[in-house]
């Protein structure tokens, strides 16, 4: 097997990619992914792409709950990863782990032999992605602060050390990845055109996750 290969721009990133439908699941550039591949025409997906450019694009169903469907409908923008991390287990898994590149536009759908679906991926929007972030401004004390209230509700826990240790790409781009948000809200936050924006839009839909839920009664004990 030949040795991983390094992507340092666009132009380097194959012109088709074979995809991964996955309704709620988000992969960002510079973030990483664990995934566990059962099914087997994505068993077949990972050993094509091993042996090659070691490249999958992330992407959504246009409607929720088609993930299982043979041929979904697939939403407009993905993200393209690189397999990093590569395990199999004894009853036939893969244990694999993504390193978001760049996000592309689906052109178009592959005619396809394979059992998985092929696109032709079209980065072109998207060569900044490539670029280093350096921590650049977010509104971090709004968005800790709209973010406690959410983990709360929903009774998830996390090392706020990290929180506030954290460099601002990495800080948005987890919380994107990990809150449970809807399908579209995980979109709207793939297609937002650089961090800053990212940033803002997670903010604003922990604000309306938040006004939206049923204030918690009797025997809480504040996030801190």
């Amino acid at each position: 097997m030949p040795g991983p290969r390094r992507y340092r721009n666009i132009a380097e990133l194959p012109a088709v990619i074979p995809v991964f439908p996955l309704a709620g699941v988000l992969l960002l550039p510079h973030a990483r992914l664990p995934l566990n591949i059962f099914e087997p025409r994505y068993l077949a997906m990972v050993d094509a792409v091993m042996s090659d450019a070691r490249i999958i694009g992330m992407i959504q169903p246009k409607t929720p709950g088609q993930d299982m469907a043979p041929r979904p409908a697939l939403s407009n923008v993905g993200c393209a990863g690189r397999i990093v991390e590569y395990a199999e287990t004894e009853d036939g898994r893969y244990l694999i782990t993504l390193a978001g590149l760049a996000r592309f536009c689906v052109r178009a759908i592959r005619q396809e032999t394979s059992p998985f679906r092929q696109v032709s991926a079209d980065y072109s929007s998207y060569a900044q992605d490539f670029d280093s972030v350096n921590n650049p401004e977010i509104a971090r004390a709004k968005l800790i602060a709209t973010l406690k209230p959410y983990l709360r509700e929903r009774d998830m826990k996390i090392d706020w050390q990290s929180i506030e240790n954290a460099q601002a790409e990495t800080l948005v781009n987890a919380l994107s990845m990990i809150c449970p948000f809807e399908p579209a809200e995980k979109q709207a936050l793939l297609e937002a055109p650089g961090l800053k924006e990212r940033a803002e839009t997670l903010i604003a839909l922990l604000e309306l996750a938040n006004a939206s839920s049923t204030p918690a009664t009797g025997g809480g004990t504040p996030i801190n």
